[in-house]
């Protein structure tokens, strides 16, 4: 079961993270970019935070499940450490990015606070993950990180329940407005099971 689950999760991390290569192959009327003005199009910095947030976002979500390979962080220890590096770099540039076009989210103020606090996770986790295993507490990194991921997660999250919820409601924005919420608490609600039932197990270890 759990070998599957991982399957499931790899396979769909890996197809939404190559997913931003649409954006530069067809219309940029494709998907979101069909609700937003032409003012909002043609603004240089919003554009580089767009692409930004996309790509190396896309780039976090497609290596960042092989972080949490047992097999990997054993045997190929300096590998983990440089996909680790990648997946920080990506998401600092990409939750940076993330917060900014949050402003402009489609949906008005309930999306705008999703997207925010989704933003505002990532980067916290991240960097307090970074900063846990620079001082050597390797369990507290291991945590964060779990936090970090389903964070990113997001990603797939959002385009699976967003199709869902639209043919249900009938109406986009409405779905969207929800989406903006249920694409991450879930993802972390799920997140502090797994870190509890891990504390859990390494102190019945121990006692």
């Amino acid at each position: 079961m759990k070998k599957a689950s991982w399957v499931i999760i790899a396979v769909l991390s890996s197809l939404v993270g190559i997913y931003p290569i649409i954006y530069f192959l067809i219309d940029r009327q494709f998907g979101l970019l069909g609700s937003k003005s032409e003012e909002l199009l043609s603004n240089y910095l919003w554009n580089i935070s767009f692409y930004g947030h996309i790509v190396f976002g896309g780039l976090a979500l497609l290596i960042g499940w092989l972080q949490f390979s047992s097999k990997l962080r054993k045997n190929k220890i300096e590998i983990h450490r440089n996909i680790g590096r990648i997946y920080v770099i990506s998401v600092l540039i990409s939750g940076v990015c993330g917060l900014l076009i949050a402003l402009y989210a489609t949906g008005g103020v309930i999306c705008i606070l999703g997207f925010f606090t989704l933003g505002i996770i990532w980067l916290l986790t991240t960097i307090l993950s970074l900063k846990a295993v620079k001082r050597g507490d390797i369990e507290l990194h291991k945590n964060l990180m779990i936090f970090s991921y389903a964070a990113c997660f997001a990603a797939v999250t959002l385009r699976i329940w967003l199709p869902i919820l639209t043919n249900m409601m009938g109406e986009f924005i409405y779905a969207y407005r929800i989406v903006a919420w249920l694409s991450w608490v879930p993802n972390i609600i799920i997140a502090y099971l797994i870190v509890n039932k891990k504390k859990k197990v390494a102190s019945s270890v121990f006692h």
